[in-house]
């Protein structure tokens, strides 16, 4: 008898490791939040451009509804709940310069508080989408200061101080020729600050796309500085 319930008990366990084998699971595994092979139901997959202008743009006027479509495609795969804040302050811009697909973000102003001197602010960014080249100036208020983090994909964070930095990726060529050439490549999780008040600088997405947090001293419209002579809010 015991000879017998030892190689019943030996099937089980074969069987058990054999299907935990199968199906890759065990009672120990852990869910994966790697962010950057989004590994998690998504493992080996990355977010790619999914949109062109040729979906933007109905006889050459920009489509904000196909726009805020494009953005809420790339928050269902980071995951990013569309809140209802966000049905109701969320906005797109083309910048006036008819190349959203290159040139152009979504965004939100979590808080812009004037008297207490603070702003928070969600970037939103489609697969090598680039913010025009601008500064923030002294107005009435101080010039606006401010920090960025990327919460999902990555981008190139461009400032106009430090030298040249080689291997820059192609800026769109309905923008055109920048002051901003010292770069680095931001990724998840890091924090990178302006480098000098009304300095200029700007953001191109990676081919994922990017979400970046930012936080900064209270934003005035006023102070804002492009430097394409078209762009404008």
């Amino acid at each position: 008898m015991k000879k017998e319930f030892y190689a019943k008990l030996w099937i089980w366990v074969v069987l058990v490791v054999c299907a935990t084998a199968c199906t890759g699971t065990s009672s120990s595994s852990q869910p994966c939040y790697d962010e950057q092979s989004n590994c998690q139901n998504k493992k080996e997959m990355a977010y790619s451009k999914k949109y062109t202008n040729a979906d933007f743009y109905k006889d050459g006027k920009f489509d904000e509804e196909v726009a805020m479509n494009a953005f809420k495609d790339m928050f269902k795969f980071y995951d990013i709940p569309f809140t209802p804040l966000m049905v109701q302050d969320m906005w797109v811009t083309d910048f006036g310069l008819g190349d959203f697909e290159n040139v152009g973000m979504g965004g939100i102003f979590w808080v812009n508080d004037q008297e207490h001197n603070y702003f928070a602010h969600a970037i939103y960014l489609l697969p090598d989408q680039m913010i025009p080249e601008h500064a923030h100036v002294r107005t009435q208020f101080a010039p606006k200061f401010e920090s960025w983090m990327v919460t999902k994909g990555w981008a190139y964070n461009f400032s106009e101080i430090g030298d040249e930095t080689p291997g820059a990726p192609v800026i769109p060529a309905s923008y055109g020729p920048v002051k901003s050439k010292n770069f680095v490549v931001q990724k998840v999780g890091e924090v990178i600050h302006l480098k000098k008040e009304e300095s200029f600088h700007f953001l191109l997405a990676g081919p994922e796309g990017a979400i970046v947090d930012e936080w900064a001293s209270y934003h005035d419209n006023d102070g804002l500085r492009f430097t394409h002579p078209d762009a404008s809010l």
